[in-house]
């Protein structure tokens, strides 16, 4: 008998992708508990290693090396991301909160969200200074800095090893470059109060080797935008100022319900708060048993048995471990250059072999996040029908419009269809939607759905509503009613209950923001998740149709395109997570103002799945004429090129790419049949009307773009490369 899918019954959320959650992470991408909904969320994509951040600033590393993907762990892990900021858990209902979304419920909580150095009580600090933690915001920052012209001044509060690290690395920097500086280190107390003194006398003498200058037993009264003011009164010229001294908490734990200390999350030997079903990693957790320093080294050694413990916590049997944190650990400082100092138990030694060392730990590390282990996918069956290795493909089928069925298939049998035999129904073949009348009413009609691409459900139904209301913008319609369709997984009553209110919360959000009213819907069970819309809207002037293109009419289109090429790319664990939440940003941006200024377009439709070339073929086809398009000139999202020249295609691109065979093969023109998930619309404007049209699109923030024109001729695309 066939095994359906098994159910997910409980929901495993982490919040912060620190180094212990990296961590289990990976580990549970190799052994994952089946029915659970595992949830990670993050500000951002990438979670910077703090162990090489010296190595980035003094230009050892770039920016990139630095960071580990989340999106492609994630994907490993078989997680689902979401892209936001924690600012609040509520312990009663079981939910956290991220602003602009709706609240994500849990069964199993786990926290590493690290710290901040931020100094909010120094006058001016917030809005003159960076932090060095976190460290991404650190980072960008100091690439700007340090691309600059002219002498840098600089100043480094907070004299810890942190610190020193942090001024010896940026002295190695600029004097690399022959860019003259100025770089203060502060310290309330003394300057690496916290070293033996062997160690720190060799690292006194690489800060005076670089000029640092060294300012102790002092603190700051104001920073500002060109200086750092001490307390007696000294102005100390500086136009850039961080932070690294010691660390606080994000203040929103205050407001967790959670036992803290000092602003920590209080956690016991098995890792686990007050809250027995929440536990806490890495910086941001106080460990009660045996309080140890805020160091990446023990945040590594929690993740096995963080990861043990959240498993025992799922099965609701199993038998909690205890976290042993060594007593010494060894630490390994840089000194600008490839030179390093190491120290354990008091003893120092230091040099070039070092630094190899460092490097060797840091680098075998980050392969961790960069090489994952190939995951044995189950044989088909033997014996089975014929062709089912072809019809399954070379690759896993795309979600989104990347799923759909290709235009030749679906005009051949639509062909097939007997004529429409009402008269107030108008519906041409091709166009976005149908046309009903009703008295002096005119109203579009139309239905979209989508096989999920993200495992975020809230960005999941933002794309699919933006994607559904394109085929009523595309008419020039003001939407109206929506009903919502639903295939959702198989879960438990309260996973569903779950998934349901965030699907609903944010269908409402997304279809008010358009004008519209969601009227009701459908729901059903099936083997993953599939969101759809119908809807209903109303046209105040004759609808925009595929039809009307004209002869000289400029090509204008208001979205790159690429999105195909790399969600496939992200299927493969392939594509840079920044590329991939700069795509997902993309698909949620409506059009709802770019169809109002292009009320006056002769023809108009939204590029979804058939890919730019096959909806242009569209309009070529209804309105009688030829295209050219400037191949150079069509906007393309980041990433989507190169993985292009990589060879990625979505598995809907065959049979795009046979709308138009006679279009360049290149990697670029291959984006032209590269299935769109939430598009842009594509719009055939007068061209006395085109540049001002165009102009108006990008005051409204869309990144529009004239791509070519209408010629007169027979119904094709020419593309010279």
């Amino acid at each position: 008998m066939h095994q359906p899918p098994l159910p997910l019954t409980r929901d495993l959320l982490l919040i912060g992708g620190g180094h212990t959650h990296a961590l289990v992470l990976r580990k549970w991408g190799m052994t994952p508990l089946p029915g659970v909904r595992l949830t990670l969320v993050n500000p951002g994509p990438t979670a910077p290693y703090s162990g090489m951040l010296p190595g980035h600033i003094a230009g050892h590393y770039s920016r990139d090396a630095l960071d580990i993907d989340l999106v492609k762990l994630a994907r490993f892990a078989g997680a689902r991301l979401v892209n936001g900021a924690v600012d609040g858990i509520d312990l009663t209902t079981r939910t956290v909160n991220v602003p602009d979304r709706p609240a994500i419920g849990f069964d199993v909580l786990s926290v590493d969200i690290g710290i901040t150095s931020a100094m909010p009580t120094v006058p001016g600090f917030s809005e003159h200074a960076v932090p060095a933690k976190p460290l991404g915001p650190f980072a960008s920052a100091w690439d700007h800095y340090l691309n600059t012209d002219g002498p840098a001044s600089i100043a480094v509060i907070g004299g810890g090893v942190a610190g020193a690290e942090i001024a010896m690395a940026m002295a190695f920097a600029l004097r690399s470059r022959g860019r003259p500086y100025a770089i203060h280190l502060l310290d309330r107390s003394k300057i690496l109060g916290g070293l033996g003194g062997a160690t720190a006398r060799k690292i006194l003498a690489s800060l005076d080797s670089l000029d640092i200058q060294l300012h102790e037993n002092t603190r700051i009264a104001a920073v500002t935008n060109t200086s750092v003011t001490l307390d007696n009164g000294t102005q100390i010229p500086a136009g850039f100022v961080t932070g690294a001294a010691g660390a606080r908490p994000y203040d929103w734990l205050q407001t967790s319900g959670l036992t803290l200390h000092d602003g920590y999350i209080t956690v016991d030997t098995r890792l686990c708060s007050s809250d027995a079903a929440i536990f806490a990693a890495g910086d941001c957790a106080h460990f009660a048993a045996d309080p140890r320093p805020k160091a990446g080294v023990f945040a590594v050694r929690q993740a096995p048995v963080l990861y043990h413990n959240l498993r025992a916590t799922l099965i609701g049997t199993g038998r909690l471990r205890s976290y042993r944190p060594q007593r010494d650990y060894l630490k390994l400082i840089s000194m600008g250059g490839k030179m390093a100092v190491a120290e354990r138990f008091g003893l120092p030694l230091s040099g070039p072999l070092m630094w190899r060392w460092k490097d060797h730990i840091d680098q075998k590390f980050m392969r961790k996040f960069t090489i994952y282990p190939v995951m044995r996918q189950p044989a088909l069956p033997w014996p089975r029908a014929a062709e089912m290795q072809e019809a399954l493909g070379p690759k896993p089928m795309c979600g989104g419009c990347g799923a759909k069925v290709g235009r030749g298939t679906l005009n051949a049998v639509l062909r097939d269809l007997p004529p429409h035999q009402r008269s107030d129904i108008t519906a041409l073949p091709g166009d976005d939607a149908a046309l009903l009348r009703m008295g002096q009413t005119r109203q579009v009609l139309s239905t979209d759905h989508l096989r999920s691409l993200t495992d975020d459900p809230d960005t999941m139904t933002r794309i699919t509503a933006n994607h559904a209301l394109g085929d009523v913008w595309a008419m020039g319609a003001q939407p109206q009613a929506a009903l919502v369709s639903l295939v959702l997984p198989r879960l438990s009553e309260t996973l569903t209950r779950r998934l349901l209110s965030e699907i609903m919360q944010t269908a409402h959000q997304s279809m008010s923001a358009a004008g519209a009213e969601i009227v009701g819907g459908h729901s059903s069970v099936g083997d993953e998740l599939t969101i759809g819309f119908t809807i209903t809207g109303l046209c105040e002037a004759d609808p925009i149709t595929l039809a009307g293109g004209q002869p000289g009419d400029v090509l204008i289109l208001t979205k790159p395109i690429g999105s195909g090429v790399i969600m496939a790319a992200d299927m493969a664990g392939d594509a840079a997570g920044h590329d991939v939440i700069q795509c997902l940003d993309l698909m949620v941006q409506s059009q709802a103002q770019a169809s109002r200024i292009l009320s006056c377009a002769h023809a108009m439709t939204d590029v979804t799945g058939f890919g730019l070339a096959g909806h242009l073929l569209s309009i070529c086809e209804a309105s009688g004429t030829e295209a050219e398009l400037r191949l150079a000139s069509i906007p393309l999202m980041a990433g989507a090129l190169d993985l292009s020249e990589r060879g990625h295609r979505s598995s809907l691109y065959p049979q795009n790419r046979s709308a138009a065979p006679h279009l360049p093969d290149t990697a670029r023109a291959a984006l032209l049949f590269d299935p769109q998930t939430a598009g842009g619309l594509l719009a055939a404007v007068p061209q006395d009307s085109a540049s001002e049209v165009l102009s108006a699109l990008i005051a409204a923030g869309y990144p529009a773009v004239a791509i070519g024109c209408l010629t007169t001729g027979m119904p094709q695309i020419n593309a010279p490369d």
